[in-house]
């Protein structure tokens, strides 16, 4: 994460906090004129609409006084979903044995995007072994973005 993003994450991690919401994350995106935010919640209950609305007033209550991006910007709110994105070794750990896509900061072997299983975390490193059976050590800062590929087929069996 970037310095920038590192602070919107303090800022508002502290309103969805208060809110009784777990953040996963927060995704910063710049192009130009265009700035997005995009926070994820969830809960043990799961995340409606209106905790999405909630959490979205009370963050732009935060971003409105502290005023840390310049400009404008859209700011979504949503929960993880199936393909809940990565971002700390902490959720890392917590879907050990899953698999994940990861688009790395730069290129290892060769390959900016990778696909596997995560076998291990050890600190902040991350061991992937991808369909091939290839292993792969990644520091977690090495990560632009990382989603779990959800396991459609075990969904459907369990409903």
């Amino acid at each position: 994460m970037g310095r920038a993003t590192d602070r919107l994450t303090t800022l508002i991690a502290s309103a969805v906090q208060a809110l009784g919401y777990e953040l996963v994350g927060v995704e910063h995106q710049s192009q130009g004129r265009h700035t997005v935010v995009r926070v994820f919640i969830d809960s043990p209950e799961g995340i409606t609409l209106e905790d999405c609305e909630q959490a979205s007033h009370q963050i732009s209550g935060v971003l409105d006084v502290e005023d840390p991006i310049r400009g404008q910007y859209n700011l979504e709110v949503s929960s993880p979903g199936l393909d809940r994105p990565l971002f700390t070794s902490e959720h890392y750990t917590r879907f050990i044995g899953e698999k994940v896509r990861l688009r790395l900061r730069h290129a290892v072997d060769g390959r900016r995007k990778l696909a596997g299983r995560i076998e291990s975390v050890d600190d902040n490193v991350v061991r992937i072994i991808d369909d091939a059976g290839e292993a792969y050590e990644l520091n977690v800062d090495q990560v632009e973005k990382a989603n779990l590929i959800p396991d459609y087929d075990a969904i459907m069996q369990s409903h």
